[in-house]
């Protein structure tokens, strides 16, 4: 397999909140972004899931800041055709096909949202952001919002009866569901409750370092047996207990996962724009290239592109809504 195959897919970054908190960045070159278009090309990501995020400092439970970052999305991130950059919008099943066979297309991008305090407890503001391009929902960031709590929350309560609702509406629509950031509790509610395999976007193991937001073993496999996914995060403090981490120290999380039956279920989550302490060596999206370099030293092939790319693939191949008339 050539070097100019490896693609990545990676399912979590932060790069929308930031430009929002900075209006004056270029998403094509800014070098503040660990995630451009510029580093996305270098490190060979072709798809890279943007986050819905809302700062805190803007309040986390309005509508209009969703809308206002899925119109930074469009204006900044998205393709333009006068501009002649930007990445493509995935939003079908029948894209996947597209992109799996077009090794030179453009980069693509998938809209993420990281906990839904802004849509109020209306679904159907759920509804809107779908039509809006939305593909995959966090019920929480770290604490409690009106649909569960999350798992920073002392309390550790699980889904409330609009939580729940909120669940069967994604179910039907064809919204893909993400446990990262939710309360345990929450977490075996959510997965009693899914009819759809879900993800866990950007998380570790706890077995390998004990971050409350690492998932347990018996999360990994109750992942593993819905045949979900868990997107390996870059967050050092998820990673390793000590102040420095490289790159190497990611591998214990891959065979531990891996032990658990999880080597076709591993992608990557790094949370770029979300950390301001990064990994040495793999400090934005143009260092991809490094972290293959050291996967193949110690995996197959075969192994690392699912990793990379392969599993993600396959995960969004069936089960991303199929194209409506």
């Amino acid at each position: 397999m050539s070097r100019k195959n490896w693609r990545i897919a990676d399912f979590h970054c932060d790069a929308l909140s930031k430009l929002l908190m900075k209006p004056e960045l270029s998403f094509e070159t800014a070098s503040e972004l660990d995630v451009n278009l510029q580093q996305m090309h270098e490190g060979g990501v072709n798809l890279q899931a943007f986050a819905i995020y809302l700062p805190e400092v803007l309040g986390r439970g309005k509508f209009e800041h969703v809308m206002g970052q899925l119109e930074l999305y469009r204006k900044k991130v998205e393709y333009s055709a006068e501009l002649s950059s930007g990445v493509q919008t995935l939003l079908w099943r029948e894209q996947v096909v597209q992109i799996q066979r077009d090794a030179e297309s453009k980069p693509w991008g998938l809209i993420t949202l990281e906990g839904v305090d802004g849509l109020e407890g209306n679904l159907f503001y759920l509804e809107l952001c779908f039509q809006m391009g939305v593909r995959i929902v966090g019920l929480t960031w770290n604490h409690a919002n009106w649909a569960a709590d999350g798992i920073m929350e002392k309390r550790g309560a699980g889904l409330t009866a609009k939580g729940r609702e909120l669940v069967h509406l994604c179910n039907r629509t064809g919204m893909l569901l993400d446990v990262s950031h939710l309360s345990e509790k929450g977490f075996w509610e959510l997965a009693d409750l899914s009819e759809r395999p879900f993800i866990a976007s950007h998380s570790n193991s706890y077995n390998v370092c004990p971050h409350v937001r690492n998932l347990k073993d018996d999360q990994i496999q109750a992942i593993i047996a819905r045949e979900g996914r868990i997107g390996l995060t870059f967050v050092p403090w998820f990673v390793r207990e000590e102040e420095k981490v490289r790159i190497e120290d990611l591998l214990p999380h891959i065979e531990h996962i891996c032990s658990l039956g999880g080597a076709h279920h591993l992608m990557m989550g790094s949370d770029f724009d979300g950390i301001s302490v990064k990994i040495q060596g793999l400090e934005n999206a143009g260092c991809y290239p490094k972290l293959t370099e050291v996967l193949l030293k110690h995996y197959d092939e075969a192994l690392v592109h699912g990793w990379l790319w392969g599993n993600a693939m396959r995960y969004l191949g069936e089960h991303l809504p199929e194209r409506r008339p």
